[in-house]
């Protein structure tokens, strides 16, 4: 490093608070992660007691990933200027309020709409916390170190979430799994206020209101427009949607190369190693969200688990995870970045071949292993990557560029459950039930299940066993998509990655 460095860094040394901070800031990814892992829990007594059409219920699962996919640059943006601590607890204090909205909705709609505002809340959250670590953290290696244990409590937040949510569920109604998120965000706030470093970028600029209504426009009907191509294939009012949000986003990138301090720097993306980090992050959740949406329904409605055990099922993927996060950074200085990577992500493309052999009895050794090499892939991959994102800017940057990094992740999420799902869905609703399958039977498994609840015991039964066929089928088929992504995201990093290093302090 060089010298003028090495005051700032001595000082950042000396802090002792900064890892106290550090708890602080992964209360607040543990609160969104246990929030986004409880809901594909809760998904299945969602549909029986809102009684959510196929459309709807996607809506409920992707509707959050569209907000905040739209919102993360604009908020990632405004906390660099109002400072980051400030946004990141207004935002804490928001989700936890919202949360009881989701707990108590009583219709589809209403789902979708307190779905839609958590959004707007979270979206401030992921940035803040990235750019509190690149300010409080100047030793590269800390910050690999932090950056590990900020991804590996996400991680260990997708087993938390399961298994409260799973308890939860089976001895309270749905609505309580959102109530848990209360608790998280008091003690985030009591704490932070009085731990958390304020930091901000000192030359902002203004706030450019046109530039945000032009993200969230641009990105909301991009991926709405994908989403209801990929349901109902091509229509006009998709096509127009589509083109809306190209031109939105196009204005958005032409107001940015023309604004004197820009919303965002589209110069960060001249920097291939930002640029693959970002695109690698994008690919990989895609691929996976198929099989991270519609996991819990095949352990429980079509293997039978209770939410309990499904959510201790799903544990090794984040145990996997957990652990390569906090070695991904040491690992890629003993290797490279793209070797993690790369490696990181063919693992995790492989995992997900070996799951298009399950059926509807599959043993669970074949499910946990390969979880925990999703798990293991994914904590490798995702950790280098944000590291790569945040040490490429400076600092003054850093909400910006996390930002970026967060709108790869849920553009990917929500791409991935509009694509990967709507072939999940697609192949579902062919199934051919017995005589007299009302039309409910058709949209969800959980509306199968439902219907078969009231038909005779034969017919019923009947009825069960082919949506579970159907289901297990497009879920199978999904996950070979979601194989292929991350097989070919595995060779482009290989390629978009050569060179790349994490810092280090000589």
């Amino acid at each position: 490093m060089t010298s003028t460095l090495q005051p700032a860094l001595a000082r950042a040394q000396r802090r002792p608070g900064r890892w106290l901070a550090l708890s602080v800031l992964v209360l607040a990814v543990l609160l969104v992660a246990v929030d986004a892992t409880v809901l594909g829990l809760a998904t299945p007594y969602i549909s029986e007691d809102l009684n959510p059409s196929g459309t709807q219920l996607l809506w409920i699962g992707d509707v959050y990933s569209f907000v905040i996919a739209g919102l993360l640059v604009s908020m990632g943006s405004l906390g660099d200027r109002i400072g980051r601590k400030r946004i990141l607890l207004g935002g804490a204090t928001a989700f936890g309020v919202i949360s009881v909205l989701n707990a108590y909705a009583s219709t589809p709609e209403t789902m979708i709409l307190a779905r839609a505002l958590l959004g707007v809340a979270g979206a401030t959250l992921m940035p803040a916390t990235l750019a509190l670590i690149r300010n409080l953290f100047l030793d590269p290696r800390e910050r690999s170190l932090a950056v590990g244990i900020w991804g590996a409590t996400a991680s260990a937040g997708t087993a938390v979430g399961p298994i409260v949510g799973g308890f939860l569920l089976e001895h309270f109604w749905w609505g309580s799994v959102f109530l848990i998120n209360l608790p998280v965000m008091v003690v985030l706030v009591l704490v932070g206020v009085r731990t958390l470093p304020e930091s901000r970028n000192p030359n902002p600029g203004p706030w450019d209101l046109i530039s945000v209504v032009l993200s969230l426009v641009g990105m909301v009907a991009i991926v709405y427009a994908v989403k209801e191509a990929a349901a109902h294939g091509f229509t006009w009012s998709a096509a127009a949607t589509g083109v809306l949000g190209a031109a939105a986003l196009y204005g958005f990138v032409r107001r940015q190369l023309t604004l004197p301090v820009p919303l965002l720097d589209m110069r960060l993306f001249r920097r291939r190693g930002f640029s693959g980090a970002v695109l690698a992050d994008l690919l990989t959740v895609l691929g996976m969200s198929g099989l991270v949406f519609f996991l819990s329904q095949y352990l429980q409605l079509v293997q039978g688990r209770r939410p309990f055990e499904a959510g201790l099922a799903e544990l090794p993927a984040a145990v996997g995870a957990v652990v390569a996060g906090m070695v991904a950074g040491a690992a890629a200085r003993r290797f490279s970045v793209r070797a993690v990577v790369s490696g990181g992500l063919a693992a995790v493309g492989l995992a997900l071949a070996a799951l298009t052999l399950i059926d509807r009895s599959t043993g669970y050794p074949l499910i946990g292993t390969a979880l925990l090499v999703v798990g293991v892939g994914a904590g490798l991959s995702f950790t280098v990557t944000a590291d790569v994102i945040l040490s490429s800017v400076p600092k003054e940057q850093a909400g910006a560029a996390s930002a970026v990094s967060e709108t790869a992740y849920e553009l990917g999420a929500a791409l991935g459950i509009a694509l990967l799902g709507s072939i999940v869905t697609g192949v579902y609703r062919g199934f051919r039930g017995p005589a007299g399958t009302p039309a409910a039977a058709h949209e969800s498994l959980g509306g199968a299940v439902e219907a078969a609840s009231a038909m005779p015991t034969a017919t019923g039964q009947a009825l069960v066993s082919s949506a579970r066929e159907a289901f297990v089928d497009g879920l199978t088929l999904a996950t070979g998509a979601g194989a292929a992504v991350l097989l070919a995201t595995a060779v482009a990093s290989w390629f978009l990655l050569r060179g790349q290093r994490l810092e280090s302090v000589s």
